[in-house]
């Protein structure tokens, strides 16, 4: 006999609370009803700076409460194929039509004018601002706000300070018989207001209180229960208006989902955010109301982290909520740039250790970050379904709506986001104990019903669901909060993965199989080796290992790049390539553009190392591998696919955003009740910034303020400034120069390096005896010869020397060389170059010679390392034939060990190279066939390194080396 089903549409259950008519089908629905909009009330702030506006209404009211729902009735959003559709027309992208795009067929980001209609195509947009050219308000002159923006912003001069400087520019105008109303400003709080004055950037900040209102035990309500808990708050809407009005990204913004491919090879790659298929598949179910077609979409990326800004007492931890716009490229993002902003601060509810693991308080915790969520987030709802008109930084109107995207967050907030019991991955539905098994993703609808089906126990139990909190997506269209949790290179793989888990495992592995006694000599020999590394730009240094207390992700990030060579000799072969896979995995999903053929070798690498780190378990080492953080790299291919290349979303984003916008507002707080002065400041900050995106955008930041002036000044009484000698406007160094060294810099048209130095031998037989190179003065000519007869096929040993030219001019030695090139995985600028410092000096940083190692091109027809040498520089000069400059360098050249990378590290070796008559291989290279820097690591054997040995001595004793694929993102590409 057949059972019959339940019918779910019976309501049997009704809210006990005054006043409230909801009913609910089970238990579940009303626990849930009852901690999402009974658990909590709010009130308004009474007290908060008068800089402020007040929040106009309570928190939960009535019909307006965001938070009132059970779950019942909500549609699926799982995710939805899209519909069968035309050909979707290709356009081509980028130089030489290497790529082309299909872009969605029906969010097309058409521009309208201000009242919604669209333009045809071809209009011109309307100017950003109709103010004049001349037009500084709320400043006088640039020179004002030059002077406001290098006091705030740059310079973050205290009070007291601006007033000292105040009164030293009062003096001065004085003493030379001038006005003194002259001075720009009068005081700090002169300067503070003229900031306050102005229009543009301007979001308040307003705040809600919120208190605990479910039942109070018998014996009294905890002291929890009847504190007020503050949230502060921008409305996010206007702050993701004033991102999509922001001119200085405008050509950086992406109107549309889209998906890429290689033009030669159909290949599908990934790189920003609207590139992924989430942006895609949401655009369908947008696009099935005809009213939203030629709109834009913008979807809204959310971060969390609290963040420590002292060890001293008193209140020193806050909870940031970061927003940003998904539109934005990932290099804008990263670079924040005005594309990232704090929005929030949320509340942090403390109570006694008594009462601190409670159910009732946990609960009522985790709920308060959602409802809060919710609350501040309620003003972009309406758009999430109704297009509405926003001005972008091109000038043009648009229609777009909004939507909730990825939320960028750690494991510990990903559990409070997910609603699930920690230990538990927040993506997938795994058991606790056996993460690693292969299982369905979670999904919104999946879990409403198992809440429906399932007592809470169970849910816990068998889920890792905690039935009784509602994630504030639910409050919101098209949204699924375990969809859109953002891969987290930092926590997961890099502070996780890496140094949590494994190098902590080798550490009990050497005291496992040696004792702690052997175990502390062998690590100890570890942090030598580590602390042997050769200079290198950009590279942190571990002088004394990587023995100290307080980690940082950068520190985490630096001890990835050498730690490997270091290991070998004292561990297994397994554990080297299990850390090995691990550091190819976390290379090749830091990398800016990731194709198909990445993807294939990202499963590759997993695969590598879920085989590899067996021999943890093996040696009794660990028990299990079901480590949430770790699991998490099984994840990384679906969330490519889905959100782009993971650079874009990691919470090294919001972290470093934690620097500007918390710590040093605190910093620059009297401490007391901080909080008020930091948005104050943050406030500041943001009219300053949109300021001068609003000046730069009409031209008037041309320049420097000084020549600014001077142009001002001979405008006014032509003639009369002619003699400008003695105020002639710095120069400026060239963008990305480092400002800690003093060489001059010689910009030669023949080569995209720039030779900077100062002066040391004056000729090629000086710079032969300071070098110990006797046939330096053949070599120059050999060089000369190949320089002047580029067509001649001969080996240059089977050239006469008669034929070789003399050189017995005067050359130029310099102490180092900077090369410029395109590494967007790389931290660099937003154009995704970067500019490295080449060192060949007898004396850096006053203790040692340092002379770099490069990778010199040698076959511009193969690829990679197979069309590279690797050389060491050992001197950068200039000489001139036939009247021009030629840019060389003497290198001592290294021979390639095998033809392929060492198959346990994955890196190339190579070993410095001799002639035939068993001296080093020198030669003279010109300077354009120097590709970049190269990391040279030595291959330790197991032999223990010297105490007397510095990471200064390594190149010269050691004669076999790893080259380090690892020393950056870009390094990796080209030595993998």
């Amino acid at each position: 006999m057949p059972c019959s089903r339940r019918d779910f549409s019976v309501l049997r259950i009704p809210c006990t609370k005054p006043g409230c008519n909801r009913w609910f089908k089970n238990k579940s629905g009303y626990t849930q009803h009852t901690n999402a909009v009974h658990l909590l009330g709010a009130t308004p702030l009474h007290t908060e700076p008068s800089q402020f506006n007040r929040s106009p209404s309570p928190f939960f009211n009535g019909d307006d409460n965001p938070l009132q729902s059970d779950g019942a009735g909500e549609e699926n959003h799982s995710e939805i194929p899209r519909s069968a559709q035309s050909p979707i027309p290709a356009e081509f992208f980028g130089a030489g039509d290497r790529l082309y795009r299909n872009y969605h067929p029906s969010l097309t980001g058409r521009p309208c004018d201000p009242e919604g209609n669209f333009l045809p195509p071809g209009a011109l947009p309307l100017p950003l601002s109709e103010k004049s050219a001349d037009d500084w308000t709320p400043y006088r002159d640039r020179l004002e706000f030059e002077l406001a923006d290098y006091i705030f912003t740059r310079n973050q001069t205290p009070a007291a300070q601006i007033d000292h400087l105040l009164d030293l520019w009062a003096a001065s105008l004085i003493r030379a018989g001038a006005d003194t109303s002259q001075v720009l400003f009068t005081d700090h709080r002169d300067v503070y207001r003229t900031i306050d004055n102005t229009p543009l950037g301007d979001v308040k900040w307003q705040s809600f209180s919120v208190k605990y209102t479910g039942d109070i035990p018998d014996e009294g309500p905890l002291p929890w229960m009847t504190e007020s808990y503050d949230v502060w708050f921008r409305d996010p809407h206007q702050v993701v208006q004033n991102m999509l009005a922001n001119p200085d990204y405008a050509s950086e913004v992406d109107m549309r989902p889209y998906r890429e491919f290689a033009t030669e090879t159909d290949e599908r790659q990934w790189q920003d955010f609207m590139s992924g298929d989430w942006a895609w598949n949401q655009a369908d179910q947008i696009a099935k109301d005809p009213a939203t077609h030629g709109s834009t979409f913008v979807p809204v990326i959310l971060g969390s982290d609290k963040t420590t800004v002292s060890v001293a007492t008193g209140q020193n931890d806050y909870y940031p909520l970061y927003a940003s716009i998904g539109n934005v490229r990932n290099n804008v993002r990263r670079a924040h740039h005005g594309a990232l902003a704090v929005v929030g601060f949320l509340a942090m509810p403390k109570t006694t250790k008594q009462h601190a693991k409670t159910a009732i308080f946990r609960r009522f915790h985790r709920q308060l970050f959602h409802s809060s969520l919710s609350f501040i987030l309620r003003n972009l709802k309406p758009g999430m379904t109704k297009p509405e008109v926003v001005r972008f930084g091109d000038g043009h109107y648009r229609r777009v709506i909004y939507g909730l995207g990825p939320y960028i967050a750690d494991y510990e907030e990903q559990v409070l986001l997910a609603c699930i019991v920690r230990s538990w991955c927040a993506k997938c539905t795994s058991n606790s104990k056996s993460l690693d098994d292969d299982n369905l993703l979670r999904k919104r609808v999946h879990t409403d019903t198992l809440i429906e089906e399932c007592d809470h126990g169970k849910l816990w139990d068998e889920y890792g669901i905690i039935a009784q909190l509602v994630p504030f997506t639910n409050d919101y269209p098209r949204a699924d909060i375990h969809e859109l949790i953002a891969p987290d290179l930092l926590h997961q793989i890099i502070k996780g993965a890496f140094k949590d888990h494994l190098v902590a495992w080798v550490e009990k592995y050497l005291v496992a199989t040696h004792g702690q006694a052997q175990a502390d000599i062998i690590l100890d020999d570890i942090d030598r080796r580590i602390a042997a590394a050769p200079a290198f730009s950009g590279l942190r240094r571990f002088p004394q290992g990587r023995n100290f207390k307080q980690w940082t992700g950068d520190d985490s990030k630096a001890l990835m790049k050498v730690y490997l060579p270091a290991l070998e000799g004292y561990v297994p072969t397994d554990i080297i390539r299990t850390f090995r896979a691990l550091l190819e995995f976390c290379y090749l999903v830091r990398r800016n553009v990731i194709t198909e053929t990445s993807l294939n070798e990202i499963d590759d690498a997993v695969a590598r190392f879920h085989q590899y780190r067996e021999i943890f378990k093996d040696t009794e080492i660990v028990s299990t591998f079901s480590l949430p953080r770790q699991h998490s790299i099984k994840h990384y291919n679906t969330l490519i696919r889905l959100f782009g290349a993971p650079n874009g979303l990691c919470s090294s984003i919001t972290e470093s955003k934690h620097i500007k916008a918390v710590k040093e507002p605190w910093r620059r707080s009297s401490r007391y009740k901080a909080l008020g002065q930091m948005l104050v400041t943050n406030q500041r900050l943001d009219k300053l910034t949109a300021s001068r995106q609003d000046f730069y955008a009409r031209g008037m930041l041309n320049g420097t303020c000084l020549t600014s002036v001077l142009a001002t000044l001979n405008a006014q009484a032509p003639g009369e400034h002619d003699d400008t000698g003695q105020h002639e406007p710095p120069v400026s160094s060239p963008p990305g120069e480092d400002e800690n060294e003093d060489f001059d810099i010689i910009d030669d048209p023949t080569s995209n390096k720039y030779i900077e130095g100062t002066k040391r031998a004056r000729s090629i037989p000086e710079l032969s005896t300071e070098l110990c190179i006797l046939d330096l003065a053949d070599l120059v000519r050999c060089f000369l010869f190949e320089q002047s007869n580029p067509e001649d096929a001969r080996d240059p040993t089977e050239v006469p020397l008669l034929e070789f030219p003399h050189y017995r001019g005067r050359i130029s030695v310099f102490n180092s060389a900077s090369s410029t090139f395109h590494a967007p995985s790389d931290l660099s600028g937003i154009g995704g170059m970067k500019r490295e410092h080449i060192r060949a000096c007898p004396l850096w940083r006053n203790e040692c010679a340092r002379n770099d190692c490069v990778f010199v091109i040698t076959d511009s027809n193969a690829r990679g390392m197979l069309g590279m040498d690797v050389a060491r520089v050992m001197a950068f000069f200039s000489l001139r034939q036939h009247g021009r400059p030629i840019p060389c360098a003497v290198v001592r050249w290294s021979n390639r060990v095998g033809n392929a990378p060492d198959p346990d590290t994955g890196m190339w070796m190579v070993k410095p190279a001799f002639s035939a008559q068993n001296t080093p291989h020198f030669a003279i290279i010109h300077i354009d066939t120097i590709f970049r820097a190269a990391h040279l690591l030595p291959v330790f054997g197991t032999v223990p390194l010297s105490p007397s040995i510095k990471f200064h001595h390594v190149l010269d004793i050691f004669k076999l080396f790893y080259v380090n694929k690892f020393a950056d993102h870009h390094a990796f590409e080209i030595a993998s």
